[in-house]
């Protein structure tokens, strides 16, 4: 048997290595970030989806007095970005953006991706913006969503449909709205927002649903038309657009965009990315930016993400399984 100074001396080395391998996490999270930080956006510049990250990365970098660089990569409705995400380091320095596709929808359309979603880290939903139905001025003379139906009916398959891409918002809200009135459109996917949008006005495509962060402006300066919003009430800030509700009871549809963590990245390090961010929306100049997006400012705590996430994930899929969504 050891001297019994010496089993203290054992002892004493045990806790003191207990007490440095503890360390990482709480010292990790107090000093972070201790360099750039990188977001990883899954769809390409120019959409809600990049812009608004964008907006809350620069407020970040001001007040942690680091570089944040926000990285487009783009590609399979997002699961290219947000499988390099989830393979990188859960150290904090990598984090990924993004809306509910590579998030919450596509799980349950893909037989096989090079991820788990649900192993993500939650940290935060910053905005929600409602999806609204546009089209090109030139392409489509209906006034109304009524009108639009029955030029459908009347036509099917002649109208086409942009969307940001396979299985994402856009597409399943235009899934939704074809199941809800009984209409078939061509579905003419895009790599996100921003093409889909060019596309459209310029008349290669006819209508699209897309969130308003970015189809607003357009709308404003005349290039698209804005026949209705998914919101189930009209929007305060347009009362004069009356909503997809009003002619088919029951549609609602909005985008949300969020940031989650790679896979086992430190609670604390979370935390204190989720406590920046939630004061970051309380700026008002960030509140301002953001409201120009057509967004609902959301926020709140990990847990509330993780709930919400977990009720899209089943509110997608049901969706899915009803429209008879398949990727082409």
């Amino acid at each position: 048997m050891a001297p019994r100074h010496l089993r203290r001396l054992c002892i004493g080395l045990g806790v003191a290595l207990g007490a440095v391998l503890a360390l990482p996490e709480g010292g990790a999270a107090q000093d972070y970030p201790s360099r750039t930080v990188k977001i990883v956006v899954p769809f390409p510049a120019g959409g809600t989806a990049d812009v608004m990250p964008r907006v809350v990365a620069d407020w970040l970098s001001r007040k942690w007095g680091q570089a944040i660089i926000v990285e487009n990569k783009t590609g399979a409705a997002g699961n290219i970005g947000a499988e390099a995400a989830a393979k990188s380091d859960p150290d904090g320095y990598t984090l990924l953006s993004a809306p509910p596709p590579p998030l919450v929808i596509n799980q349950n359309l893909y037989p096989k991706l090079g991820y788990n979603a649900n192993e993500f880290v939650p940290i935060i939903i910053m905005g929600r913006v409602p999806n609204a139905l546009v089209v090109n001025p030139d392409k489509v003379t209906s006034k109304s969503v009524a009108e639009l139906i029955a030029f459908a009916k009347a036509n099917p398959g002649k109208l086409t449909s942009a969307t940001q891409g396979n299985g994402t918002t856009s597409h399943l809200t235009s899934e939704m709205f074809q199941m809800m009135a009984g209409v078939k459109v061509q579905h003419v996917p895009y790599r996100g927002s921003a093409p889909a949008l060019q596309d459209l006005v310029s008349g290669n495509v006819d209508l699209m649903f897309d969130n308003l962060g970015v189809s607003l402006a357009l709308v404003k300066s005349g290039k698209l038309k804005l026949l209705a919003v998914a919101t189930p009430k009209r929007m305060a800030s347009l009362p004069d657009v009356p909503t997809i509700a009003e002619t088919l009871p029951g549609f609602e549809s909005a985008a949300w965009f969020a940031v989650v963590a790679p896979p086992k990245t430190p609670a604390a390090i979370v935390a204190k990315i989720n406590a920046d961010i939630n004061e970051a929306l309380r700026d008002p100049e960030v509140r301002k930016r953001l409201d120009g997006m057509s967004a609902e400012i959301v926020g709140g705590t990990t847990q509330a993400t993780a709930a919400y996430m977990r009720e899209e994930v089943e509110r997608w899929n049901k969706v899915i399984k009803a429209a008879g969504v398949k990727l082409d």
